[in-house]
């Protein structure tokens, strides 16, 4: 585990490091596609500061609330304490107030958003296991279980544990890469229902062998969570497919693709 590299007597800190890389990866993913659509390259400039900004205040916020911590501008600004559904959340309501100001809230839009988030979930997960802090799973003796006696958050010396955030960050990988041959076979709000389906069933299942603490019915407050975007996932779906049956699911007529640049 390597929670920090030195480089020329700086001390840098590798979860922020991939941070950093998966709002990268995002703005590419939506520059390829925003310039498919034809609209400017450079909007991908402005999504990713509305969803880091939003991301950041959600993220924060949540952990606050979810830890009971009281409210100062001490814990506030602390540069500790940030949770994966409040920043999700929070860089979401960034994004579509983003698309409102610029008159494009529209469901090929959030397709491109969900394509780039389950992107950028996975590149964060790698900040996860690298760092070691404290997203790895229960003590386990298969043979790629490992310890994490350097991370941020260390495990006792000699115990072996699951690498979930590996699990997480192959899963969530396949998931962009799927959601990303859908964007023109399907039509428009299709890939972003898959996107709440898949990420939320990869976290509800990923929970059981983790080491969140169980708050009702024997499931995690992520669990509850991840239930709730299947749930909307499914329904989406399900409205489509009712409607018009599977070939509601098909794109009305090819969406329109520049050559890329």
């Amino acid at each position: 585990m390597k929670p920090e590299i030195q480089l020329l007597g700086i001390s840098i800190k590798t979860f922020g490091v991939c941070f950093a890389l998966g709002f990268a990866a995002c703005g590419l993913v939506c520059a390829r596609r925003l310039h498919e659509l034809g609209k400017p390259r450079d909007w991908a400039y402005e999504i990713v500061f509305a969803a880091l900004i939003g991301g950041i205040v959600g993220a924060r916020a949540y952990y606050l609330i979810e830890n009971h911590v009281s409210i100062s501008l001490g814990n506030i600004f602390s540069g500790s304490g940030l949770v994966w559904y409040g920043g999700a959340l929070g860089g979401a309501i960034g994004v579509l107030g983003w698309m409102r100001w610029r008159h494009v809230l529209e469901l090929r839009m959030l397709d491109m958003a969900a394509t780039a988030l389950a992107l950028g979930y996975a590149i964060g997960r790698i900040g996860c296991q690298v760092s070691g802090d404290g997203d790895y799973g229960i003590r386990s003796s298969l043979p790629w279980a490992m310890g994490y006696p350097h991370g941020t958050v260390p495990t006792p010396p000699g115990v072996r544990v699951q690498p979930t955030p590996i699990y997480e960050t192959v899963t969530m990988c396949l998931l962009a890469f799927g959601l990303w041959q859908l964007r023109d076979r399907v039509r428009p709000g299709v890939v972003f229902a898959l996107y709440l389906l898949g990420s939320g069933l990869e976290r509800l299942l990923v929970e059981f062998i983790r080491r969140n603490q169980e708050v009702l019915a024997g499931l995690t407050a992520p669990q509850l969570e991840s239930i709730g975007l299947m749930c909307i996932g499914v329904l989406w779906l399900a409205l489509l497919v009712r409607r018009g049956g599977l070939a509601a699911l098909r794109p009305a007529g090819a969406v329109g693709r520049a050559a890329p640049a």
